[in-house]
C-alpha cells in the first residue's frame, strides 16, 4: 500500500490530499454512499461473529435500514465482560491492537477497545491528513510538510488512545518523536514533557499534538519561568544555546517574558479535549499558531476535524457509521430508559440543532450503535468559503450525567459512591464543572450540623474519586496529568436546610414529583443560581491534601 510520504516525495500533492483529506471534497451523496457501503460490509462481519450475535440479540440484518430498525442502541455495559477481558475469539475481526480509555467513569476500571489492521490503516491516513490541514492555508498546500516530522510527545503512552494515535502516524511517514517512543514507557508524563522540550531545544519542533489544556499549561510554564531558565543542561549543545539566546532576544525586544513562539516556529498544532475552544486564543498567544481542533475518542478514533479556517468540524466518513439522536428524542430517553429514540443520518440533520451522536465501527470493529455520551451541534450544512459540501459540527457538551476533565471523568454514580465511602453524614449534594477550569465543584449539605474533617476529605473523597480499581488505571499517567493541569476538588458546604428550602420552592411553583430535587450532575443555571450562592464554606482538596478553607464573608485562612 502506498504511504503518504511516498506521494509527498514524488510531488503527487493532489493525490496526497485526496488520500488523506478527501473527505473535505465529498458531496453529500458521495459521503452517504461511503457510509452505506462500509456499513453493509460491517453488517456481514457482525452477522458472523459471536459478539455481533450478542449485541444484535440474534437479529441478522441484511440492509442498513433493517440494522437501524432492529438493532438496539448500546453502552459499554453491553460489551462486558468480553471487551474487558480482551476476548479476540468473539470479535468480527481479529484486532491488531487494543486501545485503552483515558478516563474512569466509576462504572468500569477501564474500557478496552479493539482496533483491526484495516481500521488502523484508515486511521493512520486520517491522522496524517489532520497534520497536513494543521499547517495548510488552502487545499493542496504542502509547503510546510517536512519529510521527517518532529513532534513533541505530549500524550499518554500506549495503550491509551492518544499513544495509539502517535503509533499509527508512523505508518504513513517517518516521525521523530521527542522523546523517542521507545523511551516513553519508562518516563512519567512530566519527565516526558521535560525531556521532549530538551530535545526540541536542540533539534527544533514541527508539530505539537495533545490535550489543549496541557499545551496551555506548558506554555504558561515557559512564560512564568523565562526569567530563571537553567542553561546548564544546554551548555553542551550550541544549537540549544543559540535557540535560547534568540528566544530571549525576541522576548526582550517585545518587552515581555519569553514565550514558546520565541523559541520555535511551529508548523502545526493539533489540539483535542472537551475544552479546546476555551484555550484557543491563549494557545495562539503563547505559541504563535491556533490549534486545529478534532473530535476524537477511544471508541471511535477520529470522528471530525476542523479545516484550515479553524472554524467548525467536518465529519470523516470511513471510520464509523454515524447516526444522530435529536435533542428532543434524547430528552425522552433520559426520562424513560425504555424509550426507543429515533435516529437520523447525516443527510437528515438540520443546521442549528443539537444531537447525541451514535457510532458503529467500520473495518471489523466492535462498537455497534454505540452511545458515546456526547452532544454535538450542527452549525451549518456546508462551508461555502472552503467548498466543503457536508454538514459542519461543533462539540456541544457531554450528555448530562458525566463531568469530563479529559484526564478523568465522573458520573453521578462514582461521586455518590465516593461520598458514601467517606462516612460523611450528608443530606444531599450536586456537582458541576465550569468550562476551562480544572476543578470539580462539589456542593454538600451536611446532616444535623456535622462538620467535614480534613482527614475525611484528603483520605476518602479525593482518593475515592481519582484512583482506579486496578494497577493499570492507578498508574502514574493519570497522576502526572492531573498534577500538570492542576486538578482539584472544591467541596462547598451548604447551610442546613438548603435542599429542603429548594424542594419547598419547587412545590410552591407546582413542579411535579420528579422535579422537586435538583439534578446531582450539571444542574441548569437556574438551579445553580438558587443553590450555589448559599455556600458557607469552600474546602479545596488537591492530591497533597486540603489547601485552604474559605468562609463566606471572611478572609481566606489555612486549614492546617
Amino acid at each position: 500500500m502506498i504511504k503518504a510520504i511516498d506521494l509527498l516525495r514524488q510531488g503527487k500533492h493532489e493525490e496526497l490530499w485526496q488520500m488523506c483529506c478527501g473527505f473535505l471534497r465529498l458531496d453529500m451523496e458521495s459521503f452517504m454512499d461511503i457510509q452505506e457501503n462500509l456499513m453493509l460490509q460491517q453488517i456481514e462481519l457482525l452477522n458472523k461473529s459471536p459478539l455481533g450475535n450478542k449485541i444484535m440479540r440474534g437479529v441478522k440484518p441484511r440492509t442498513v435500514a433493517e440494522f437501524r430498525q432492529r438493532v438496539p442502541l448500546t453502552s459499554y455495559k453491553d460489551y462486558t465482560p468480553e471487551l474487558l477481558d480482551k476476548r479476540e475469539d468473539i470479535l468480527p475481526e481479529k484486532p491488531l491492537l487494543w486501545g485503552h480509555s483515558a478516563g474512569r467513569s466509576g462504572e468500569y476500571p477501564c474500557k478496552w477497545i479493539p482496533l483491526t489492521a484495516d481500521y488502523a490503516w484508515e486511521l493512520s491516513k486520517a491522522l496524517y491528513g489532520i497534520g497536513m490541514i494543521s499547517c495548510a492555508s488552502y487545499w493542496g498546500d504542502t509547503s510546510h510538510i517536512p519529510e521527517t516530522i518532529k513532534v513533541l510527545y505530549s500524550v499518554a503512552r500506549k495503550p491509551y488512545i492518544s499513544g495509539v494515535f502517535a503509533d499509527m502516524l508512523t505508518k504513513q511517514s517517518p516521525i521523530k518523536y521527542m522523546p523517542p517512543l521507545e523511551e516513553t514507557d519508562t518516563l512519567s508524563f512530566e519527565e516526558r514533557i521535560q525531556k521532549g522540550f530538551a530535545c526540541a531545544m536542540a533539534d527544533g519542533l514541527d508539530y505539537f499534538f495533545g490535550l489543549s489544556l496541557v499545551l496551555e499549561k506548558v506554555g504558561e510554564k515557559i512564560r512564568n519561568g523565562s526569567g530563571k531558565i537553567d542553561i546548564r543542561p544546554y551548555l553542551g549543545s550550541p544549537k540549544a544555546m543559540f535557540r535560547l539566546a534568540r528566544g530571549k532576544a525576541k522576548s526582550m525586544l517585545a518587552g515581555r517574558p519569553m514565550l514558546p513562539k520565541d523559541l520555535w516556529t511551529i508548523r502545526g498544532i493539533i489540539g483535542s479535549g472537551i475544552d479546546s475552544s476555551v484555550y484557543k486564543n491563549k494557545i495562539k498567544q503563547l505559541w504563535g499558531r491556533s490549534p486545529l481542533d478534532l473530535y476524537s475518542c477511544t471508541e471511535g478514533g477520529v470522528i471530525a476535524v476542523q479545516a484550515w479556517d479553524y472554524k467548525n468540524m467536518t465529519f470523516i466518513p470511513n471510520l464509523n457509521f454515524l447516526e444522530f439522536i435529536p435533542e428532543d428524542e434524547q430528552l425522552k430517553l433520559q426520562m424513560d430508559r425504555t424509550y426507543i429514540p429515533k435516529t437520523l443520518l447525516l443527510n437528515e440533520v438540520k443546521a442549528g440543532e443539537a444531537y447525541e451522536i451514535i457510532i458503529t465501527s467500520f473495518h471489523g470493529g466492535a462498537m455497534v450503535r454505540y452511545r458515546l455520551g456526547d452532544m454535538v451541534r450542527i452549525e451549518s450544512l456546508h462551508n461555502n468559503e472552503l467548498g466543503i459540501a457536508t454538514p459542519q459540527m461543533s462539540f456541544e457538551r457531554r450528555v448530562t450525567d458525566i463531568i469530563d476533565f479529559n484526564v478523568i471523568r465522573f458520573t453521578e454514580k462514582s461521586i455518590w459512591q465516593a461520598l458514601e465511602k467517606s462516612g460523611i453524614q450528608y443530606e444531599d449534594w450536586f456537582a458541576y464543572k465550569i468550562p476551562g477550569e480544572q476543578s470539580l465543584n462539589l456542593y454538600i449539605e451536611l446532616k444535623n450540623g456535622s462538620r467535614i474533617k480534613e482527614n475525611e476529605l484528603t483520605a476518602t473523597i479525593y482518593n475515592s474519586l481519582t484512583q482506579g480499581e486496578d494497577d493499570f488505571t492507578s498508574s502514574a499517567t493519570h497522576e502526572d496529568l492531573m498534577d500538570m493541569v492542576g486538578f482539584e476538588i472544591n467541596v462547598n458546604v451548604l447551610p442546613e436546610g438548603t435542599f429542603a428550602e429548594y424542594t419547598a420552592k419547587r412545590q410552591a411553583e407546582g413542579a411535579d414529583l420528579a422535579h422537586l430535587k435538583p439534578p446531582h450532575i450539571n444542574p441548569p443555571d437556574k438551579v445553580l443560581a438558587m443553590l450555589a450562592p448559599a455556600a458557607e464554606e469552600t474546602i479545596i482538596v488537591t492530591k497533597t491534601g486540603v489547601r485552604t478553607s474559605e468562609k463566606k464573608g471572611e478572609e481566606t485562612v489555612p486549614v492546617a
